[in-house]
């Protein structure tokens, strides 16, 4: 895949992107939680963290980011209250679109890690 290097996305080397080029927009997206939201009935995926997952969703043998759950979803509501807009650039094993997204000119992923609510991982932020 282009732009992915020992295991990481570079979102802005991407030339191929599986979504087309396009972008995801809605006024108010579904929080699943910390990390996910449903955006225009596209289940999407936040680029480069993981946040703390709700009760019961952490696999056996998987290393879960610690934190508080609830804490990570609400925080996430709160930052997307207005419109958000998402650069796909690629799915996941679950088949969740990661993207890139942004609301009120912020980026998520990046909010949430300053706010102590996620980790980067999965890739690098450039905040």
């Amino acid at each position: 895949m282009v732009g992915a290097i020992f295991g990481f996305l570079l979102p802005e080397l991407l030339s191929a992107n599986p979504a087309g080029g396009m972008r995801i927009a809605c006024d108010r997206p579904g929080i699943i939680d910390g990390d996910t939201l449903d955006c225009a009935g596209t289940r999407v995926r936040l680029a480069s963290i993981d946040a703390p997952e709700m009760p019961g969703h952490c696999r056996s043998g998987r290393r879960c980011t610690p934190g508080d759950p609830y804490a990570a979803r609400d925080y996430l509501s709160f930052l997307t209250r207005g419109p958000v807009e998402c650069r796909p650039s690629d799915t996941d094993v679950y088949g969740r679109t990661i993207a890139l997204c942004t609301s009120g000119g912020r980026d998520l992923s990046c909010a949430m890690v300053e706010a102590g609510r996620a980790v980067e991982r999965y890739g690098w932020l450039w905040c």
